[in-house]
This record gives C-alpha cells, sequence and structure tokens, in this order.
C-alpha cells in the first residue's frame, strides 16, 4: 500500500495529538498531512520532515489564532493532492474526513469526535467568541458555523471507513452522519507514567483550557469541598479561568513536562476530568501513574472508569455534585496495582495492530469493489 496520513493540525500537545503520534508508528514511511505545524511543540511526536504542512503555515503569528481560522480549514483540506496515494489513514476532530480522494482509493478515518460546532455550538463556538477580543464575532459566528455544518456532512460521506476511538463517539457517528464506525480505543502512553504513592493533598486536572472542558465547575467544586487543585494545560479559556479561581486553593501550572506531569499525576489525591469527553483519555493516563479518576459521568468516561476500582463518577454537572465526591473521596481505597493493570489494556501496540488490521481489511474490500464494479 501506498499510504499518506492526514491531521487537523499539529501545533498543540493534547490527547488527538498524542494518539496520532501511534498511527505515525504504525505508518512510518508515510508523509503527513496537515493544515499547520509547530515543530517546536510536537517534533518529539512526528518526525518534522515527515510533516506537509498547508499555505496557512506561511500566515504571520497563525499559530496564536489558529481556532479563529475554520471558514479556510475546508478548502485547506481539499486541497491536498493525494493522488499519489492507494490508502488514506485520516484523524480527526473535524476538518482531516474532508480530504478528496480518487473513488478507487481506501480512506480510513480514525475520528476523535463529530465536529463540535456541529453538535455543541453553545458549549464550543459560543464559549470562545462571546468574551474579550473576539466578543464582536458573536453575531456572525452562528451563520458562519450553519455553512460548516453544511460542509461537515457532506465531508462525512468521503471516508471509506470510520474508525471511533470510543462507542460514544461511534454512536454519534451514527447520530450525525448514518454511518457505522469501527471503535478502536485511544492509546495510553504507558512508558510516560510511573505507578506514584498518592502523597499529595491535591486534585489534579489535565486538559485544554477551553470552555466546554468545564474546569470551572472543578474549580469552584474542589473550593466548596476544601481540596487544593492543580491545573496542567494552556488556552484560551485561561484568563477567564485564573478570575474564577481568585480567593481559593487553585494553582495553574501550564505546559509541563512529562516527567513533572508524572510526578504530579502520581502524587495525586486524584484526577479530576470535569467536562463530557470523547473518549477519556486523561482517567486512563491517571490509572497509569496508579492514581483514581473522578469524571462527569457522560461520554467516554463511562468506558474508561470502572467506578470503585480505577476511579468513581457524578452525573450532575454542578460544582455541587463534584463537591460531595470529593468530600466522601478515599484514595486510599483504590489498589494502584488494578489501575495500572486497567491502562495496560489499552496499550499502544494493541492500538497499532488492531489499526493495521481494520485499515488493510478496508483496503481489500476497496479492492473487490473496485473489480466488481
Amino acid at each position: 500500500m501506498r499510504v499518506a496520513l492526514v491531521h487537523d493540525y499539529l501545533n498543540q500537545r493534547g490527547g488527538a495529538e498524542r494518539v496520532f503520534a501511534h498511527i505515525a508508528r504504525a505508518y512510518p514511511d508515510a508523509p503527513v498531512y496537515t493544515a499547520l505545524h509547530d515543530p517546536s511543540l510536537t517534533s518529539d511526536f512526528i518526525d518534522p520532515s515527515r510533516v506537509r504542512a498547508s499555505w496557512l503555515q506561511r500566515l504571520p503569528a497563525v499559530h496564536q489564532y489558529f481556532r479563529y481560522l475554520a471558514p479556510l480549514y475546508p478548502r485547506v483540506f481539499e486541497g491536498f493532492d493525494l493522488r499519489p496515494f492507494d490508502t488514506i489513514v485520516s484523524s480527526t476532530s473535524a476538518w482531516a474526513k474532508g480530504v478528496v480522494t480518487p473513488p478507487a482509493v481506501t480512506h480510513v478515518c480514525y475520528i476523535n469526535t463529530v465536529s463540535r460546532f456541529a453538535f455543541a455550538y453553545d458549549a464550543y463556538v459560543g464559549g470562545l467568541v462571546r468574551r474579550g477580543a473576539t466578543a464582536p464575532l458573536a453575531p456572525f459566528a452562528r451563520r458562519l458555523v450553519q455553512r460548516l455544518v453544511a460542509w461537515d456532512r457532506r465531508a462525512a460521506e468521503r471516508p471509506t471507513a470510520f474508525i471511533a476511538n470510543s462507542r460514544n463517539v461511534a454512536q454519534r457517528v451514527k447520530h450525525f452522519y448514518a454511518r457505522d464506525a469501527y471503535v478502536l480505543p485511544a492509546p495510553v502512553d504507558l512508558e510516560r507514567f510511573t505507578v506514584g504513592a498518592g502523597r499529595g493533598d491535591y486534585a489534579l486536572v489535565v486538559s485544554r483550557l477551553l470552555p466546554y472542558k468545564r474546569i470551572d465547575l472543578a474549580i469552584v467544586g474542589c473550593a466548596q469541598a476544601g481540596v487544593p487543585l492543580r491545573i496542567v494545560g494552556t488556552g484560551p479559556a485561561e484568563s477567564s479561568l485564573r478570575s474564577a479561581a481568585r480567593g481559593t486553593q487553585t494553582t495553574f501550572c501550564g505546559a509541563i513536562s512529562d516527567a513533572e506531569l508524572n510526578r504530579l499525576m502520581g502524587d495525586a489525591r486524584a484526577v479530576i476530568v470535569p467536562g463530557e469527553e470523547d473518549f477519556g483519555l486523561v482517567p486512563l493516563e491517571a490509572a497509569a501513574a496508579g492514581r483514581p479518576a473522578i469524571a462527569l459521568g457522560r461520554g467516554g468516561a463511562l468506558e474508561t472508569i470502572l467506578p470503585g476500582v480505577t476511579g468513581e463518577h457524578f452525573f450532575a454537572a454542578e460544582p455541587s455534585a463534584l463537591a460531595a465526591i470529593l468530600s466522601r473521596f478515599d484514595s486510599a481505597r483504590y489498589d494502584a496495582r488494578a489501575l495500572r493493570a486497567h491502562a495496560e489494556q489499552f496499550s499502544a501496540q494493541r492500538f497499532i495492530e488492531r489499526l493495521r488490521a481494520i485499515v488493510d481489511e478496508v483496503h481489500e474490500q476497496t479492492k473487490v469493489r473496485a473489480r466488481e464494479g
């Protein structure tokens, strides 16, 4: 097979980029097409020599405002020339599924979520344009997003097959795109974590600082429970979150090294996932470090947390619900060995083997249809 890989953008360090790094390892000779590339942030994920970034890369200071370039991404991905390849493996939360290929080409799309602007406008888009310098854009944003939603539905018809990162996302794909999807859970970078002792008194959030992540809920919930909170991550919601955290025991740690994250996670009383997640990778990373997680009982966290074994769920998206769990939470009752064993079920090697098997299967089906048609 002549394989090319496509990913939305490689200019940040999040769960989607870490998963894509394993997709890239599954196909080490394949070039990588993406809208934007910042090798200073992702060169340890992807060899920069493999990356083919779009013309957007030439815009000044583009990485600072890339989220506001949504109207340009459809044309960017449709413009990639993928004719030299017979197999495309894309990885997307929005855009990469929209690449255009000849009919006989196999396109397998690993989908992290249905585009959030299509099903969660108020939480995702509205949270980015209601305040600050972007507030004047709010009256125009909804009309713009309606056009993007129409494109998104057309783009979802293009892949030969979808692979969802969870049953939760597979259900969304079926509901919003009327497509079936294989299910292949995202992998955990087990080697990044060692089992910690949980000596700290704090709770930990590890997340991009975006409104829909509901880190504000964690700040208030921890304050109500009298539990110190540490937040790892950066993003456009940082200023508003710092304002919300005034007078609380909240520490913003920013972007930190893997070694520091391993230490913070391993010493945490618990890791908190306050918003609805597509898959729920952070609870598995916590388990790899031998620590339990407390997550909103919706979405992917229902698949990656075993209540009473690897963590707990709270079911109302309210600070008081989180505070109630924290007030009675006893981290000592969780067996670190059981937590690590749970995480090991999501190893990178298992992911790569299953991914290649699915892509091979779809590719063979494509060749059969081409011969018959």
